[in-house]
């Protein structure tokens, strides 16, 4: 359901600046404001041309002239109908098809966003910004505007025209008229409310926005933005569909309504007519007056409706207008440097120092130099919040460091674009990240245009498998909202497929079996081992046996290397090292 809650602005003028999304529409635009003034002339014209027909066929008090005046009223009713129809439609089809655009644009704009301004940004906010805030706009884009236009329209000419009739009988209106209008907006919105049920499609929408945002390293570690990007428009599209059918059945109401109505009008005119010809009542006056007082009236009760609208949309606006405005902090290189498949898969940081920006006084990096030799598996060891993961985030280039570099290969990150950087790197968080659909979609996430056959080959080597008969439907088993029906060890072999699929230069594993049972344990190891071969590997280690096999393990502190060294040299010369050993590994080492 839409939100009225919403906050609000004074400042309609921000509203201006969802006008360039309407520039591609201009066609329908201008066909729907020629409808707009039509069916508004032939509204306002319809009342003197009552009561012109019924007086001239009332007086004349001839059945057959009367039948024919109310045949030219149904007539002109059903133009009036369709004007309707095609003003509402096309109004309706612009409001969808800009929401959709806004949506598509925003989504696509913060996915390429560095993970910092999710620090200061709340991923439930912006898909409240990107859902709830985009269909707000669509209210008043695809209906508020058009309906204010039309009743200023209606409202302006039937005052006029009441008192051009007769001031008297307007006071008299004017006061009586809210009273019998009040049931028509009161059905009247319960007739709006109908429409939260296209709010399942917009909830599918919001959901893939908040899958990716709370995924945001994943997503951006496989580079992964332009499928992101895909298959969000498929999901955006999909529910435009589900909005286009309720736009149509609702301007079929609207205009079987407009049209019911005055029939109705037409049958009480004939009735009344033939009390006027046998000289009860006096038709025209009555007739003309009825008929621009319900206008006045609605008209006044809709405008006051629509200025809500349109003040939470401009709120909308300027909140949605935020996100756009939003610059990455990440810069792509002017002039990138190509990637070779030659290209040495060594990594060097010289003089690294580094602050989050949600923490600028606290370095969490502090003057690093360290050199990863290529096809070598580097161990990072140290207590927690000593800079481990971090030093990740900086490979990926999450994050640019504060001071000092990093090179691949001799090339400093900051040359390479991050596409081309993400690509040489592959990455196996410790808590695996899944997103809703099948077993084979998610190992394809590293690689969407992987063929089955890779597919299943990454599974095998990472013994997925052992648990793939567990499945329905094998490969297309849907795995539920992040992977929720599968057991720790079966997700992390998935992530661990992700990864091989991927086939990375650089690997960098937050080791991922120390929350896992003995028997997952040892199989997720076989799986590890089959990705580490032939790859600069650098992981934060948890486990002594994976220490113990690392080319080389660097103990950090405090954001600071305290020292490198092989397992049983550390043990002698590392205080510290000696008693992560004694402690974590304890188990282990007896």
């Amino acid at each position: 359901m839409q939100n009225t809650d919403r906050p609000k602005s004074k400042n309609l003028k921000v509203l201006k600046k969802t006008f360039s999304y309407l520039k591609p529409y201009k066609t329908k635009l201008f066909v729907a404001g020629v409808a707009l003034v039509v069916t508004a002339a032939i509204t306002l014209g319809l009342g003197q041309g009552l009561r012109h027909l019924v007086d001239a066929g009332f007086s004349a008090r001839n059945e057959s002239e009367l039948a024919f005046a109310v045949g030219v009223i149904v007539f002109v009713g059903i133009f009036l109908a369709i004007g309707t129809y095609i003003r509402h439609y096309l109004i309706s089809w612009i409001g969808e098809r800009v929401s959709s655009d806004i949506r598509m644009d925003v989504f696509g704009h913060i996915i390429y966003l560095h993970p910092g301004f999710f620090e200061t940004n709340s991923p439930g906010e912006i898909q409240s910004r990107i859902t709830t805030d985009t269909t707000l706009l669509q209210t008043v884009i695809g209906s508020s505007l058009s309906i204010a236009l039309r009743n200023i329209l209606m409202f302006i000419g039937g005052i006029l025209f009441l008192f051009l009739t007769n001031v008297k009988l307007t006071i008299i209106v004017l006061v009586s008229v809210p009273f019998i209008v009040f049931p028509i907006l009161y059905y009247g919105k319960k007739v709006r409310n109908l429409s939260r049920l296209t709010q399942d499609k917009i909830a599918g929408v919001g959901t893939y926005v908040s899958e990716a945002l709370l995924n945001i390293k994943i997503l951006q570690s496989f580079h992964h933005q332009d499928e992101d990007k895909r298959r969000f428009s498929l999901t955006v599209e999909d529910a435009f569909s589900v909005s286009l059918a309720r736009i149509r059945q609702r301007s079929l109401l609207i205009a079987s309504v407009i049209l019911f109505i005055l029939v109705g009008i037409s049958f009480m005119l004939w009735v009344g007519g033939r009390d006027v010809i046998a000289g009860k009542i006096t038709g025209g006056e009555l007739v003309a007056f009825s008929f621009y007082a319900i206008m006045v009236a609605n008209s006044v009760g809709a405008f006051s409706e629509v200025l809500g609208d349109l003040q939470r949309a401009a709120g909308a606006t300027e909140r949605l207008m935020e996100l756009l405005i939003s610059e990455p902090e990440i810069r792509e290189p002017i002039e990138p440097v190509s990637v070779v498949p030659s290209l040495k898969a060594d990594i060097e940081f010289s003089n690294l120092s580094f602050s989050y920006p949600s923490r600028p006084e606290r370095k969490a990096i502090n003057g690093i130099n360290l050199r990863i030799p290529e096809l070598k598996t580097t161990a990072l060891v140290g207590p927690s919040g000593a800079g481990k993961s971090t030093i990740f985030e900086l490979i990926l280039r999450f994050y640019d460091p504060t001071e000092g570099s990093i090179r691949i290969g001799g090339i400093p990150l900051d040359q390479l674009t991050t596409k081309d950087l993400r690509s040489l790197i592959g990455f196996v968080p410790q808590q695996p990240i899944l997103f809703s659909g099948t077993l084979a979609e998610n190992i394809a996430y590293s690689k969407p245009n992987a063929s089955l056959e890779e597919i299943r080959r990454a599974a095998d080597y990472a013994y997925i498998t052992e648990f793939l008969n567990q499945l329905p439907q094998g490969y297309d088993t849907n795995l539920g909202h992040l992977g929720t029906r599968l057991s720790g060890g079966q997700k992390q072999r998935i992530a661990i497929a992700r990864a091989i699929l991927k086939n990375p230069k650089i690997l960098l594993l937050d080791e991922a079996t120390s929350a896992l049972d003995s028997e997952s344990e040892e199989i997720v190891k076989r799986a590890l081992q089959n990705l580490m071969s032939d790859r600069t590997t650098i992981l934060i280690a948890h486990r002594l046996s994976t220490v113990v096999k690392a080319d080389q393990i660097v103990v950090v502190k405090n954001g600071k290397i305290e020292a490198i060294g092989k397992h049983e040299e550390l043990l002698q010369t590392n205080a510290l090292y000696e008693r992560l050993a004694s402690l974590q590994f304890q188990s282990e080492i007896v």
